[in-house]
């Protein structure tokens, strides 16, 4: 079962401009500045997003001078993961042994 920390991460990470933020933060630290340019949103919007996953824990900030950098924290992504494969695994041994729960 997926706790309500790790459900609160599927949200976060569902939102389409989240998930591009996290897939360009995967391959490289980045500024807002980059990220603006590299998913054409507005600034502003980028930042809301940006503060939403830096309040999920999903990205680290570094300020370096009058910009912040983005990192993105690969433990929570896989920690979130290990989860999924423990689903994953729980269903595998479900349908090995048949187990039905009888209907009333």
């Amino acid at each position: 079962m997926l706790t309500p920390v790790e459900a609160e991460l599927i949200r976060v990470l569902a939102d389409p401009l989240r998930l591009k933020i996290v897939t360009l933060l995967a391959h490289e630290t980045l500024c807002t500045t980059h990220l603006v340019e590299e998913t054409g949103a507005r600034q502003t919007n980028l930042s809301n997003h940006l503060r939403v996953l830096r309040e999920a824990g999903v990205v680290d900030t570094e300020p370096c001078g009058r910009y912040t950098y983005y990192r993105l924290r690969p433990d929570v992504i896989e920690a979130l993961a290990g989860s999924f494969a423990e689903l994953a695994a729980t269903a595998r041994t479900t349908i090995a042994a048949d187990t039905k729960r009888a209907c009333p």
